[in-house]
Formats: C-alpha cells, sequence, structure tokens
C-alpha cells in the first residue's frame, strides 16, 4: 500500500531526470540543459532539482559542475539494489528511520551515562578504522549498533521493538550508503557530529543530526524525500 502513495517532488524530479537521460539519447560526457531550464521543463522548484541532482550525483549517473553546468556520467558499476522491495520501499525505510531514530537521539541526549557515551565514541573510532580498512560490511555493522545503542538508550520499547523485529532490513539501509566507497566516510562524519551533540547533552542538536544523517545516507544511495 505505501508503495501507491504520491511521489515527494524531489523524488519525482530525480525519476524525471532519469528518464530525460534515458529518452533524450543522452551521453556520458553531454551537458544537461541548464539547472533553471531543468526546473521549468520538469515544473519543479530549484530547491527540488538541487536535491534531485545531489542524489543523482551520489549515483555516479551525474556530475554537477559549478560554473558550467551537470553533465552526464557513465553509471557506476556497482549498481543500488534493495532486496526487500516485495516487503518495503528503500525509501520507505529511511523515511521511518528519520521520525523514529531522530526523536530517539534527542531522547538518549537526556539518558545517556557517560559510560555509554565512551561506549559510543569507541564505537564511532571503531568504524573509522574498518572504513580505512576497506571493510564496508564491518562498518556497517557498527553504524547498526550505533543506532541500536540510542534506540536502547531513549527508553521507547516500542520503537526498538519495530527496529529489532525488521532488523536484516534496517542493516541493509545502514550497508547502502557504503556502495560509493569514495563516500563512506561522511557516515563516520556524520556519527561523530551526532557524539559531539550527545556529549553537549543536546536534545534538539542530537535530533537534528541524526535526521540530518539519515537523509544524507538516503541520498548517498539515490533516496530522496521531503519532510
Amino acid at each position: 500500500m505505501l508503495d501507491t502513495l504520491p511521489r515527494a517532488v524531489p523524488e519525482q524530479a530525480l525519476h524525471s531526470i532519469r528518464k530525460l537521460i534515458d529518452e533524450g539519447g543522452y551521453q556520458p560526457g553531454d551537458a544537461l540543459p541548464s539547472q533553471r531550464d531543468l526546473a521549468e521543463q520538469l515544473g519543479v522548484s530549484r530547491a527540488s532539482l538541487r536535491e534531485a541532482l545531489s542524489s543523482l550525483s551520489a549515483l555516479g549517473l551525474v556530475s554537477v559542475q559549478p560554473g558550467r553546468g551537470v553533465f552526464v556520467q557513465a553509471p557506476a558499476p556497482s549498481a543500488f539494489a534493495w532486496p526487500y522491495a516485495e516487503q518495503v520501499s528503500a525509501t520507505d525505510t529511511f523515511q521511518l528511520r528519520y521520525a523514529l531514530e531522530g526523536f530517539a537521539a534527542g531522547q538518549a541526549a537526556l539518558a545517556l551515562t557517560a559510560d555509554d557515551i565512551d561506549r559510543l565514541e569507541e564505537n564511532v573510532e571503531a568504524m573509522r578504522q574498518e572504513l580505512r580498512a576497506g571493510r564496508f560490511e564491518a562498518a556497517a555493522r557498527l553504524d547498526f549498533a550505533f543506532h541500536q545503542q540510542l534506540l536502547q538508550a531513549c527508553g521507547n520499547h516500542a520503537m526498538l521493538q519495530v527496529i529489532t523485529a525488521s532488523q536484516e532490513i534496517f542493516l541493509e539501509s545502514q550497508k547502502l550508503p557504503f556502495i560509493r566507497p569514495e563516500r563512506a566516510m561522511e557516515t563516520w562524519q556524520e556519527h561523530r557530529k551526532i557524539l559531539r551533540a550527545l556529549a553537549r547533552r543536546s536534545q534538539a542538536s542530537a535530533q537534528k543530526a541524526m535526521q540530518e544523517h539519515i537523509r544524507n545516507a538516503a541520498s548517498r544511495t539515490g533516496v530522496v524525500f521531503s519532510v
């Protein structure tokens, strides 16, 4: 049922641009129309267009070059694949995580102990080491453990049960941002930002940092959504 809902405007723009490239005969290296012309052609705002282009850039399908334009690129060999499409879409999964985990991070900022913060720091440092070594599967599991600790600390058992019951689906969503190894360290950087907010006991900052992290992670896999 969820897949029948209308797509968000940036997601509509993303699919429209991909269709334009596929049906317009564009080849790698060709320039697309200007962003102003694209926005008018697609009937979307410049902000929505920029979100769509950012996602396409993360997928390696276009190159956005300030002052020059937007250029088509050959698709990356590691294509995005979502193995749970028959159960729930990747977009729905990231949207659910945005709602649940943003709230959880804010609550955790008020509940974490000094020992909890130390464990999160160890997790973040371990992720850095795994990413530097190119061990993305291990990094994704550390990513999952980081998020699980915050869900546990927030004290909302209903949310924890939802995540735990669909653990493999949520874990897969945390593997996806690593399909582009050159951007893998962004996950670690975003976790560091969340951790700093948690260490300051800033509820609002922790919630915002987590929501930004999940939206960025989604964008790195070509999933865009408005909030």
